[in-house]
């Protein structure tokens, strides 16, 4: 049964250090190129684990912990890592899904009545318009909330005000990333049944690389402003009182 331990419990193949930096699409292709087994693992995990539905916050917040370790080119432990995510992030993560669901949700309403009515009316395109960009944005938002979530423990207001100016300064990369998710989603649609397997096996841990390799260059920008040292220092020196 050793080999199966190892299956999940090894840490990534890496890369040598005297390697070629890449950048852009060239290194997101070499990431997956090196992990894409670790990919299909983590995609079984999250499966598994969102199986419960309400559980299916904390499964993506999980599966971005890895995913950004991928990124980072961390040593990267698997099924610890998701696990140990899993659970210290579940409450977090469910709240904030339930608040990102309930927005994103009233958007995509607004948006299907205003295009209903549009037709006849052109004045409604103009409000039409107004809930189509404040919805995506809202995804975009949410995007670089999951990502900072996991790379800095921060309180919830510096965290949402973080992720929405990661999504004002850098808002294509996440554009880029959802796209590349929908395509995902699109491919299985229209290659089915040939495509059966893909959610099985890519779509959901792909997916979320896809989003973490996005927008992580703007988190790392937004974790670097004074606010985001503060507060990350208010909760140490408040238990060095505490002492």
């Amino acid at each position: 049964m050793q080999w199966l331990r190892d299956m999940w419990t090894k840490e990534g193949p890496g890369i040598s250090k005297n390697a070629p930096k890449k950048t852009g699409l060239a290194l997101f292709a070499d990431i997956f190129g090196r992990e894409w087994w670790e990919m299909v693992k983590l995609n079984i995990l999250f499966i598994l684990t969102a199986l419960f539905v309400v559980t299916i916050p904390a499964a993506i917040v999980a599966t971005a912990r890895v995913s950004v370790t991928l990124v980072e080119d961390r040593n990267s432990y698997l099924l610890r890592d998701y696990v140990e995510a899993f659970i210290q992030y579940f409450w977090r993560a469910t709240a904030w899904g339930v608040a990102f669901t309930f927005a994103i949700g009233i958007g995509v309403y607004s948006v299907a009545t205003y295009a209903a009515t549009a037709r006849d009316n052109l004045v409604l395109a103009l409000p039409l318009t107004i809930a189509l960009v404040v919805t995506v944005f809202i995804a975009v938002v949410a995007c670089h909330l999951v990502v900072l979530m996991v790379m800095r423990d921060l309180p919830a207001p510096t965290l949402l005000r973080l992720s929405a100016i990661a999504s004002v300064v850098r808002p294509l990369p996440a554009l880029a990333a959802l796209a590349f998710v929908a395509a995902l989603w699109l491919a299985h649609i229209v290659f089915y049944p040939v495509s059966v397997f893909m959610p099985a096996t890519l779509n959901f841990s792909l997916g979320m690389f896809a989003v973490a390799f996005g927008v992580h260059r703007a988190a790392v920008m937004v974790l670097a402003l004074p606010m985001a040292i503060q507060a990350h220092r208010e909760p140490n020196a408040g238990d060095a009182t505490h002492i």
